[in-house]
């Protein structure tokens, strides 16, 4: 059990640090056609929460919205940035984003990891993209209006269109990155378990 909890603080602690290099650096985000970018900032929490369970999920989401939350109130770079300086917005969606993706993959109960894995990521992504776009619309209607220079009413259509086209792509990338990662994980841990079992025969 102590291992257990040792090994959970230091994941959790290293995916916390990744977290929020790449919430504070431009490494959270991948060039995407027409100048846009997809973020893969939320892949740690996920991971995380995949490896680890809930509360270390949780944990990390914490370091990504707190840092992201910082980062618009000191060094915003683009028009909708100091809208994250809301901590609803900024943190509240990625404290859910590890209990998603957590509750997603214990559907396989254990089985088909690379499967699962890319399920919880593609389902953390989603979780990530809906929450933060519903609080942005809840709580800055008026300045996202103003950015996209449309009236009030068309807000949630614009909002919806976001979440189908950057979304959706993003999901697929969390899934493929998850599934790597986790899948890679459990391969060395499994090589692992088998070394210690082999020289304890030996």
């Amino acid at each position: 059990m102590e291992r257990t909890n040792v090994r959970r603080v230091v994941v959790s602690g290293a995916l916390g640090a990744v977290s929020a290099v790449m919430a504070i650096t431009p490494l959270g985000y991948l060039p995407w056609f027409g100048g846009a970018s997809l973020t893969i900032m939320h892949i740690p929490v996920i991971v995380a929460a995949v490896l680890e369970g809930p509360v270390a999920g949780t944990v990390v989401g914490l370091v990504f919205g707190v840092t992201s939350l910082l980062k618009a109130a000191t060094a915003p770079v683009g028009p909708l940035d100091p809208l994250f300086a809301n901590p609803l917005v900024s943190i509240l969606p990625r404290l859910l984003i590890g209990l998603a993706a957590w509750a997603a993959y214990k559907l396989f109960r254990g089985k088909m990891t690379p499967l699962a894995a890319g399920f919880a990521g593609a389902v953390g992504s989603i979780v990530n993209t809906v929450l933060v776009l519903l609080a942005l619309g809840l709580t800055a209607s008026e300045q996202l209006s103003g950015a996209f220079g449309v009236e009030a009413g068309a807000l949630p259509a614009i909002l919806a269109s976001l979440a189908l086209s950057n979304g959706l792509v993003e999901a697929a990338a969390a899934a493929v990155f998850t599934s790597s990662v986790v899948s890679a994980w459990k391969g060395i841990e499994g090589a692992r378990g088998r070394s210690r079992l082999a020289g304890e025969k030996g």
